[in-house]
């Protein structure tokens, strides 16, 4: 049985929000969800809120663990690794990056601070 690093009780999943020409996108690259809006806050909430769903979806049904670790669109990874790399600096079109607890989305105590 292969070992899942995300399963439906616990993991995390790793977002990044992201401006291209005047929308922010904010997308969880372990689930390939992607979610736009007008402002970074609104990307990140509407993605919350996906994430959510996606999982209280796969708890509802025992998914298999695979849906929560699928491979993320290349794009996205190359991003990731990409700010990774700056460590502290700014990407001007990265507008945060980092990971979210799956157990702390379901508990709804995961809210952006910005």
């Amino acid at each position: 049985m292969a070992k899942f690093k995300n399963t439906l009780q616990r993991g995390s999943v790793r977002c990044i929000v992201f401006k291209e020409d005047d929308t922010y996108y904010a997308t969880a690259l372990e689930f390939n969800i992607t979610e736009s809006g007008d402002t970074p806050r609104e990307a990140l909430l509407l993605l919350f809120e996906a994430v959510t769903g996606y999982v209280e979806a796969a708890r509802k049904i025992k998914a298999r663990p695979s849906i929560l670790n699928q491979k993320p669109d290349s794009e996205y990874e190359e991003m990731w690794k990409r700010r990774s790399e700056e460590k502290f600096s700014k990407s001007k079109n990265i507008f945060f990056s980092g990971e979210l607890n799956i157990g702390q989305v379901m508990a709804g105590s995961c809210v952006p601070a910005f």
